[in-house]
């Protein structure tokens, strides 16, 4: 298991949470507010909260949106957990900011990632390019095994 590296994120509460906070946590990386994808996997998580939240776990979702479109976006799904901003290149620093192309273009962007951090803040299991579908119930019975 690795530990996180240093990072902070800014919470859509106007505070900041350092890394070497993040224990028992489901940490995840989601492209962009407001878009089909996106929208599911945070309101996935939302049906999910209570279950999480027996079991010991906070979520916090991130994007590289600015925090002001993080609240809104919270709002509007009535997310019930920290969605935050990266605000310290966390992105770069999990390796979830990867070149995508659409239509030909080539950008760069967040690659759908899900993180299980355990009560020691090391990385117990991580999925990389998340299809949406089912893997918030994935995630919530790998969690039942994370220390």
């Amino acid at each position: 298991m690795t530990k996180l590296p240093n990072f902070k994120l800014k919470l859509i509460n106007g505070k900041e949470i350092k890394s070497s906070e993040i224990k028992k946590t489901i940490l995840f990386f989601y492209p962009k507010a407001f878009t089909s994808g996106c929208t599911i996997e945070v309101c996935d998580f939302q049906s999910y909260f209570n279950k999480f939240k027996k079991i010991g776990f906070q979520l916090i979702g991130v994007s590289k949106d600015s925090t002001d479109k993080n609240f809104k976006f919270a709002q509007k799904y009535k997310v019930q957990y920290s969605l935050a901003s990266d605000i310290t290149n966390v992105c770069e620093k999990l390796g979830v900011w990867i070149e995508k192309s659409m239509y030909g273009r080539k950008y760069f962007g967040i690659n759908r990632t899900t993180f299980i951090i355990d009560s020691q803040g090391k990385i117990f299991k991580h999925w990389n390019k998340v299809k949406v579908s089912g893997h918030v119930k994935e995630v919530l019975e790998i969690a039942k095994l994370c220390p």
